[in-house]
């Protein structure tokens, strides 16, 4: 199926690692032009080499999304690299997991800091060559932590309110031809995950509860991703899409 988004430029924050650095690849294997952003300027510049030596066009920049500044030097390497930006993913954020009486205000300001205020800088930033373009897909990757995990208030909040931006976003841009949609992923088996210690813990709690017996890959939520970047969707706004294997709660 082809998803009509050859030659459109695709900006993926946190782009560098696991659902981000997976992203890139599968939207460069769709034709479109890559801007890998990460915190992280060495994985960045792994996953766009790995994208231009499979014969896609990819440049890396190192972006910390909750500054400005940042942010504004990101979209200008887009623009002038590429001429513009027409999708964005925003996938930067992390989690600090723990209970709500022992969690410091920093480890609560860094976890909402990057996935609202990240997603606030970014798309405010991609907007005006959406808009000028008349085309436009932001995709924001929210979480089943929505529905409540133990130890991720900050977390959970944070991605909440991902999902509160996405619709609100999509009622104030859809009369310029863009849409705002959240895919929202459940247990993912990334790399990070494998190395948490407890993994192996998290993993057979997850799949207990899974529906479809299984964990996801980075790959079953890019292409979500990708559908959700596409001419395909376009009839589609101020959505989440839960790619969970049929679990919602906690």
């Amino acid at each position: 199926m082809d998803l009509g988004i050859g030659g459109k430029v695709a900006v993926v924050t946190g782009g560098g690692r696991g659902i981000g650095a997976e992203t890139a690849h599968t939207l460069a294997r769709e034709g479109a032009k890559i801007v890998v952003s990460d915190i992280d300027l060495a994985v960045a510049t792994q996953v766009a080499g790995e994208i231009v030596a499979s014969g896609g066009e990819a440049i890396a920049t190192r972006c910390d999304v909750c500054h400005e500044g940042d942010v504004m030097q990101m979209v200008a390497a887009a623009t002038e690299a590429f001429g513009g930006v027409d999708i964005l993913v925003n996938n930067a954020g992390f989690n600090k997991d723990r209970y709500l009486t022992k969690m410091s205000e920093g480890e609560w300001d860094s976890v909402v800091d990057v996935v609202l205020k990240g997603a606030f800088h970014c798309t405010r930033a991609v907007l005006p060559s959406m808009m000028e373009r008349r085309w436009g897909r932001i995709v924001n990757i929210a979480s089943r932590a929505v529905f409540g995990n133990p130890g991720q208030t900050n977390y959970s909040t944070a991605k909440m309110g991902l999902i509160g931006f996405t619709r609100a976003l999509a009622l104030e841009q859809a009369k310029y031809g863009i849409t705002v949609n959240a895919v929202a992923p459940g247990f993912v088996e990334t790399e990070l995950m494998r190395a948490n210690p407890t993994y192996e813990a998290l993993r057979d709690t997850a799949l207990a509860k899974i529906p479809v017996g299984f964990l996801g890959m980075p790959e079953d939520i890019a292409s979500s991703v990708a559908f959700m970047a596409s001419d395909r969707a376009r009839y589609i706004s101020g959505v989440t899409l839960y790619v969970t294997g049929g679990r919602f709660s906690s």
